[in-house]
């Protein structure tokens, strides 16, 4: 061992070593070759956290409340399809149905335009340990999408964040179509602006021509999964 990994391994017990040199002839003995100090191992890299292990879900949500129609207002994300066409999303409502028992999912119904048609999407988010948030499985775990209900008063407007292969979506949704106050507006731009999402890649969606029935036709049922 040479001399200099013995000083680091001793400087890591806090011992002051002793200097020692190799015996007379053992270079030659070895082909002139000298000893080198063993490179050090470099520390473990810290597992990567995804975007949404930052993001609590709101405290206490009671998922009952939930329930019923909601309407899309602004989605902060860059996902390619809506930085191409973030001018022409049409009108979007997500409607919840809770779990009737702790071990079932919460269904979701969303519905929305395309090509002037409307469809609706059947999908089943599943229930995880932690209240608020849930999982909506894809093909293979790789394709998983993490929920978490952000924040929510219930009555006019619920935050959600989703996340897929280390993409983050934000979406801001309120109980009518009405236009909700400057102030929830400011805050979900506020809370986007954290996650690296600005004001660049926000994306309003009309509160007008919302799709009122669906024939059975253009329902797309994911449940268990697409």
């Amino acid at each position: 061992m040479g001399e200099t990994l013995q000083i680091q391994v001793c400087q890591a017990c806090n011992v002051m070593p002793k200097k020692t040199r190799e015996p007379k002839g053992l270079a030659e003995a070895t082909g002139g070759a000298k000893s080198r100090p063993r490179p050090q191992r470099r520390p473990p890299k810290k597992p990567k956290v995804k975007p949404i292990d930052d993001t609590p879900p709101a405290q206490n949500i009671d998922i009952q409340q939930m329930g019923g129609p909601w309407y899309l207002v602004n989605a902060a994300s860059k996902c390619n399809f809506l930085m191409k066409n973030g001018l022409k999303v049409e009108a979007t409502v997500m409607t919840l149905t809770p779990p009737s028992s702790p071990d079932t999912a919460l269904s979701v119904s969303t519905t929305t335009r395309l090509n002037h048609q409307c469809w609706e999407i059947l999908q089943a988010y599943t229930i995880t340990p932690t209240p608020g948030r849930f999982v909506l499985n894809g093909s293979n775990p790789l394709l998983n999408t993490d929920i978490v209900i952000g924040e929510s008063d219930y009555s006019s407007y619920a935050v959600f964040y989703y996340q897929k292969q280390g993409q983050l979506t934000m979406k801001l949704y309120g109980r009518s179509k009405d236009t909700l106050s400057e102030a929830i507006l400011d805050k979900f731009e506020d809370l986007a602006e954290k996650k690296g999402l600005g004001l660049a890649y926000v994306f309003a969606f009309p509160n007008y021509s919302h799709c009122e029935s669906v024939d059975k036709d253009h329902v797309i049922n994911c449940v268990p999964i697409c």
